[in-house]
C-alpha cells in the first residue's frame, strides 16, 4: 500500500457492495454476471456507457479450437510461438483448454456468431493461426455482437451499473486489503461527483491504454486508467514494453491523431495481401505464413518497407474479393474505408501499424488475482501471462472471458468461505487515510504532448537514444507538475481531462522506463540498437512497481514465468 492518491474531492456519497467491477467489455460484464449469479451484490461501474469499451470495436473474432480436427494443443502451439518465449504456459494451457466452453457459454448468453451453409459456427484464419479457428458475428463486427450480448444479460438480470463514472483509487481497509474504489460520476443520474463504492473485491477490467500514443485503434477512453490505479495501489505491472501495434491501420495521413480505423486480419485471413505501391507483395518469403504471420512480424515488415521506399505507408489489396464479398463479409471496414474516400472494391487501401493492444499490465496469478489481496485484474488491463511478448489474434476476447470466469469463481469460493465460518468478520470498511500522498495534475493540454513523445521515441521502432529522449520528455512533464502542485504554485483542477492526463503520464513513464530496460529485440519490443532476441539474458519478466515515494521499482523474474502473487496464492492450474 502506497498511500499514493490523485487530488480529488472527498466522496460526498457511497454505496455498498460484495464486488465492484470496473469496466464493461466483455471481461468486466462476463465477471459481473457470473458474481451476480452467484448471489453477489455486484456493481459495475464504467467509463462512458455499458457498450463503449474496447471489446465493441474488435473485428476479427474470438480464436477458439471449436473446429473439427483442431485442439487446445493446437491452439497452445500457435499462441506459444506468437509470445516469443514470454508466456506463462499454465496461463495459456488454461486460456486455451476452458475456452471452447466458454466460447459456449457466451452463445448461451445471447452471442450469435455467423454459420455456415450447414449451420455450423463459421470459422477463419487470422496471423499466427495454422488452422480455422476464429468465431466471428456481422461478418467483421464480433465485438459489437458480443457487447450487445453481455449488456442485454446485465440489463436483463438488473446488475447495478453506474455508467459516466471514471474510477479514481483504491480503498484499503486498517489490515491493506481492498475495500473498494472512489470513483467521479460524469452527468446525470442517481449519483454524481466523486463517490465511493465500498466492497472487499474490485475486479479491474478497464481495458488498454492505446490513448499514450498518438495514432490508435483504441477509443479515446483507453486512458491506461486501471493500470494507473493499480499502481498507485501498490500492485505489481508487467510488460508493459509490450505494445501491439495493429500492421493494418487505415492510414489516414501522417498527422493523424486519435482513434484510427483497424483493418481487421481477418481480412488477409480470408486472403487479402501487403503490396507496396508497385504492387509487390513483400511478405513472401518474410515468413512461412506471408501476410498471416504473427502481428509483430508484419508491423516491421512493413515498417523495414516503407523506410526502404521512403513512404509513409503500405498497401492492403482486396480488389479480388469483389462487392458481393465485401458487403456480406466485411461491411464495417467497407464503410469506415468509404467514408474516408477509399473504395476497396476498386482500389487497394493504404495502411500502416498503429498502436492497438497492451499485452501487458496488472500481474495477476491464475485466478486473476494481483498482489494487492482483494484486487483483481481481467482483460487487457491484466497481465496474467497468455500473451507473452506478443499477442496472438483473437486471443484477446477469448482471455477476458476465461479468466473473468475464474475471477468469479475465487471472490465466489472465499465469500461462501467467510459466511460459513461462526463469526463472520464483518464488510470491509476503508480505513481512514493517514496522511496520504497525493498526486499533482496534470493540465489536460498535456495530453498531446505525452502521445507525441511516444510515438516518436516508443513507438514501433525504438532505440537507446529515443527511449532516452521520451524518458527526459516525461520527466519535464512529471516534475512541471510536481511543481505546479507545491506550496506557491497552483496545480491543474481536478476534473475527467486533468484525471485521465495524470494517468496517461503514469504509464507512459513506466512503460518507457521497462522499454528501455529491455535492451533486446522481441515480439512487439523492437530495439533499433539491440535488435536481436537475446534468451539467455531476457527471457524474463519485467515487473514494476511505485515505491511510496513514488520511485520506480523495477525487477526481473527468474524466469518467463510468473512468480506467485502472495505467499498464500500460489499459482495453480
Amino acid at each position: 500500500m502506497t498511500g499514493i492518491r490523485l487530488h480529488a474531492p472527498a466522496p460526498g456519497w457511497a454505496i455498498d457492495a460484495d464486488v465492484v467491477v470496473v469496466g464493461s467489455g466483455v471481461a468486466g460484464l462476463t465477471a459481473a454476471l457470473r458474481c451476480t449469479a452467484a448471489g453477489l451484490r455486484t456493481v459495475v461501474v464504467t467509463k462512458a456507457r455499458l457498450d463503449d469499451g474496447s471489446t465493441r470495436w474488435a473485428q476479427g473474432g474470438i480464436a477458439a479450437a471449436l473446429g473439427d480436427g483442431d485442439t487446445p494443443e493446437q491452439h497452445l502451439a500457435d499462441t506459444l510461438v506468437a509470445g516469443a518465449g514470454l508466456c506463462d504456459e499454465q496461463a495459456v494451457r488454461a486460456l486455451v483448454t476452458e475456452g471452447p466452453d466458454a466460447v459456449r457459454r457466451l452463445i448461451a448468453t445471447g452471442a450469435d456468431f455467423d454459420k455456415d451453409a450447414d449451420g455450423e459456427i463459421a470459422l477463419t484464419r487470422e496471423g499466427g493461426h495454422h488452422r480455422r479457428r476464429i468465431a466471428h458475428a456481422g461478418g467483421d463486427a464480433t465485438g459489437a455482437e458480443i457487447s450487445r450480448a453481455l449488456v442485454e444479460a446485465i440489463r436483463d438480470r438488473a446488475v447495478a451499473t453506474i455508467e459516466h463514472a471514471l474510477v479514481l483509487d483504491l480503498l484499503h481497509d486498517a489490515e491493506g486489503r481492498t475495500a473498494g474504489v472512489t470513483l467521479h460520476v460524469m452527468g446525470e443520474g442517481q449519483h454524481d461527483g466523486v463517490g465511493a463504492v465500498h466492497a472487499p473485491a474490485v475486479v479491474l477490467a478497464t481495458g488498454g491504454m492505446g490513448q499514450v500514443f498518438s495514432a490508435t485503434t483504441n477509443p479515446a477512453v483507453s486512458t491506461g486508467d486501471g493500470v494507473a490505479l493499480a499502481l498507485r495501489a501498490g500492485a505489481e505491472v508487467s510488460d508493459l514494453e509490450f505494445v501491439q501495434f495493429h500492421p493494418t491501420v487505415l492510414f489516414l495521413g501522417a498527422d493523424a491523431e486519435g482513434q484510427q480505423p483497424l483493418v481487421s486480419e481477418a481480412v488477409r485471413g480470408e486472403g487479402a495481401h501487403l503490396v507496396d505501391a508497385d504492387g509487390v507483395r513483400f511478405m513472401l518469403g518474410q515468413h512461412e505464413l506471408a501476410e498471416l504471420a504473427p502481428r509483430d512480424i508484419v508491423a516491421k515488415a512493413i515498417m523495414r518497407r516503407t523506410r526502404e521506399r521512403g513512404t509513409e505507408h503500405m498497401y492492403l489489396d482486396a480488389r479480388h474479393f469483389g462487392a458481393e464479398m465485401w458487403e456480406n463479409r466485411f461491411p464495417t471496414i467497407l464503410a469506415a474505408c468509404r467514408a474516408h474516400g477509399i473504395d476497396p472494391v476498386t482500389e487497394p487501401i493504404p495502411v500502416a501499424p498503429a498502436a492497438h493492444y497492451a499485452s501487458g499490465g496488472v500481474r495477476t496469478d491464475l485466478r486473476g488475482r494481483t498482489t494487492v489481496p482483494g484486487l483483481y485484474a481481467c482483460g487487457e488491463v491484466a497481465c496474467t501471462g497468455v500473451h507473452g511478448a506478443n499477442r496472438l489474434a483473437s486471443n484477446s476476447l477469448l482471455e477476458g472471458l476465461v479468466f473473468a470466469e475464474r475471477i468469479a469463481e475465487d471472490i465466489a469460493a472465499r465469500a461462501a468461505a467467510a459466511t460459513a465460518t461462526p463469526a463472520p468478520a464483518p464488510a470491509a470498511q476503508p480505513a481512514p487515510d493517514r496522511a496520504p500522498v497525493v498526486v499533482p495534475l496534470l493540465d489536460p493540454a498535456a495530453r498531446t504532448a505525452i502521445q507525441r513523445i511516444m510515438t516518436a521515441g516508443a513507438g514501433v521502432l525504438r532505440s537507446e537514444a529515443s527511449l532516452r529522449e521520451a524518458a527526459g520528455a516525461l520527466d519535464a512533464l512529471h516534475i512541471g507538475a510536481v511543481a505546479d502542485g507545491s506550496a506557491d504554485r497552483k496545480s491543474a483542477e481536478p476534473g475527467t481531462e486533468s484525471w485521465e492526463a495524470t494517468n496517461l503520464l503514469a504509464v507512459a513513464r513506466f512503460l518507457v522506463a521497462a522499454a528501455h530496460r529491455r535492451k533486446e529485440t522481441r515480439g512487439c519490443h523492437w530495439r533499433e540498437d539491440h535488435p536481436e532476441r537475446d534468451d539467455q539474458a531476457w527471457r524474463r519478466h519485467l515487473v514494476v512497481r511505485l515505491a511510496p515515494e513514488r520511485t520506480l521499482d523495477v525487477r526481473l523474474t527468474d524466469s518467463q514465468d510468473f512468480p506467485p502473487t502472495a505467499a498464500d496464492a500460489p499459482r495453480e492450474p
